[in-house]
């Protein structure tokens, strides 16, 4: 009974000493308010217990689930979305554990990820969500072929065809559900999104990392920034490193953070990549302020927690 008031004065101690003219030009002052991280990947150590796909596309560093508690408690982080990662493909354990794990309850959510083609998916989503209600937020989906590149039907799960009625049948499984879809996606897919989008008016659509605006051209970005139009589509600040040349806080990303807040507003902007570490989480608090110079502070109160608790049901 005794840790919202733990939690709250150790929040209100960090701020305090981080706006301490001692701390002040070392590290940046802790922001008020709720802080929602939607965009985190975790990693076991134990890859005997939790192994990666065979297919996986990369190897990751183990980032476990007992380390980042410990840095949410000193940060001060409210709620975490882990973003379940592709070393794992379909396999939720790890995920599931996390959730079993957890401290202080309530305090992750998570995405999923299964091949959205396969006729198993309907029923495996199913079955995922009614073991951990509440839980699991939204289905994931990876579109980073190369642009023109013909869909792809086996190995790892991305690259599926976007128009094909399986596909259709997973995003309304994931209605059903009251999921979101999340895209993660290259900006030469954003017409696919569109259509998809407009066929399921009743789906929250995330776009991951600003859609990787970097990776496309300026007219393709056009036709991202073109999705704010639709009321259901949300923007992810996050994963700001690729749409920038520079070193963090990524400075030269700034105009086009500051376009997708033009069209999304401060309603449908949410805010991931916080980090696992103090030093990573004092650099996401400097981008995130050099993204946002000038805006109001009950617009980045929304930006940094409000719209996400309301998203996400937390």
């Amino acid at each position: 009974m005794m840790a919202p008031l733990i939690r709250s004065t150790r929040r209100a101690f960090v701020t305090a000493l981080a706006c301490s003219p001692l701390m002040r030009a070392a590290t940046p002052a802790r922001p008020p308010g709720l802080i929602i991280d939607t965009h985190v990947h975790l990693f076991s150590a134990d890859t005997q217990r939790f192994p990666y796909a065979s297919n996986a596309p990369y190897q990751p560093k183990p980032a476990p689930l007992e380390r980042y508690l410990k840095f949410v408690a000193e940060a001060g982080i409210d709620h975490a979305i882990i973003v379940h990662p592709e070393p794992y493909q379909d396999d939720h354990r790890y995920l599931e554990y996390c959730f079993a794990k957890e401290q202080p309850k309530g305090l992750l959510k998570g995405t999923c990820l299964f091949d959205p083609l396969s006729p198993r998916t309907p029923s495996r989503l199913e079955a995922l969500v009614k073991r951990n209600p509440g839980r699991i937020v939204a289905f994931r989906i990876h579109q980073m072929g190369a642009p023109g590149s013909a869909p792809s039907s086996a190995g790892p799960i991305t690259g599926r065809d976007m128009a094909s009625p399986a596909m259709a049948r997973t995003w309304t499984k994931a209605a059903q559900l009251g999921l979101a879809i999340q895209m993660h996606f290259l900006p030469y897919y954003a017409p696919q999104v569109e259509q998809q989008a407009r066929k399921h008016a009743g789906v929250a659509i995330i776009l991951d990392h600003v859609a990787r605006a970097g990776m496309g051209t300026p007219a393709e970005f056009d036709r991202v920034l073109a999705l704010a139009k639709l009321p259901n589509v949300y923007m992810k600040v996050s994963g700001l490193s690729y749409s920038s040349k520079e070193k963090p806080p990524y400075r030269d990303a700034r105009p086009t953070v500051r376009r997708a807040y033009d069209a999304f507003g401060p309603d449908r902007l949410i805010w991931g990549g916080l980090g696992q570490s103090m030093p990573e989480f004092d650099g996401a608090i400097e981008i995130f302020e050099t993204m946002f110079e000038g805006i109001a502070d009950a617009e980045k109160a929304k930006i940094r927690g409000l719209n996400a608790k309301k998203l996400f049901a937390f």
